[in-house]
């Protein structure tokens, strides 16, 4: 598929300068995070650092977009242990036979229209003891213009990721982020219903709201939030 594929969003570079959030996802993500990990729809590789941490092997970067992908391979050179990365420009099936310990999807599944068998596919490429990590946005009731400006099929709670467990995996933990924030993602959803948020937006959200989401998150035990993360686990036989 390299060559053929063009992401539609424009929002990339926005939230490249979210830290406060991209932080605080990844700390929650990382204990999941070991061996050898394919990130799929890794974008500009803004996420790629903060996962990135020493107890992984080598890092498979995947993107479907061959001017992301440009992008995305100048990003990695930079990341400490560069030596460990590789960047592929297409889908899943540009690695067929190849295995995983973990398989990230960060705001990624989202953007594509089989997600089940998406999962599915990702599933086959899971070593024993391997995990499927996804990070999605959550409640459909929130879809805004924004979703749709760039490309989301759909927004997730946790019955419609169960529903699309691939089979020979283990939900192991499905949780919710950000708290705080869904307030304001209800908020634009009734008022503002803006395509795009601005700077402005993101960095009262990413400075103010994500370190009160910190707290709240722990409150609510992970029942409340505008993004979920699920885990899934390839248990041995």
């Amino acid at each position: 598929m390299s060559g053929e594929f063009k992401y539609i969003g424009s929002e990339l570079d926005l939230f490249a300068a979210v830290q406060n959030w991209k932080s605080y996802w990844s700390s929650q993500i990382r204990p999941f995070l070991h061996g050898d990990v394919l990130e799929v729809g890794a974008g500009l590789g803004a996420n790629t650092p903060y996962m990135h941490h020493g107890g992984t092997g080598r890092w498979v970067c995947l993107e479907p977009d061959t001017q992301l992908a440009n992008q995305l391979a100048a990003t990695v050179s930079k990341v400490n242990g560069s030596g460990e990365f590789e960047v592929l420009c297409g889908t899943l099936q540009a690695i067929e036979g190849r295995q995983f310990d973990t398989i990230v999807y960060i705001d990624v599944l989202e953007h594509i229209e089989n997600d089940r068998k998406e999962l599915e596919t990702a599933a086959r490429l899971l070593r024993v003891g391997g995990r499927i990590i996804v990070l999605v946005p959550a409640h459909q009731r929130l879809f805004t213009p924004f979703d749709a400006a760039i490309g989301h099929f759909r927004r997730y709670d946790r019955p419609m990721l169960r529903s699309i467990s691939p089979a020979g995996v283990r939900l192991e933990k499905i949780w919710y982020l950000d708290s705080a924030g869904l307030l304001l993602s209800g908020a634009n959803r009734l008022l503002l219903k803006q395509s795009m948020p601005t700077k402005g937006q993101l960095h009262v959200w990413d400075s103010f709201v994500i370190p009160a989401s910190r707290v709240l998150d722990k409150v609510t035990f992970g029942r409340l939030g505008k993004s979920i993360v699920a885990v899934w686990c390839r248990d041995a036989g």
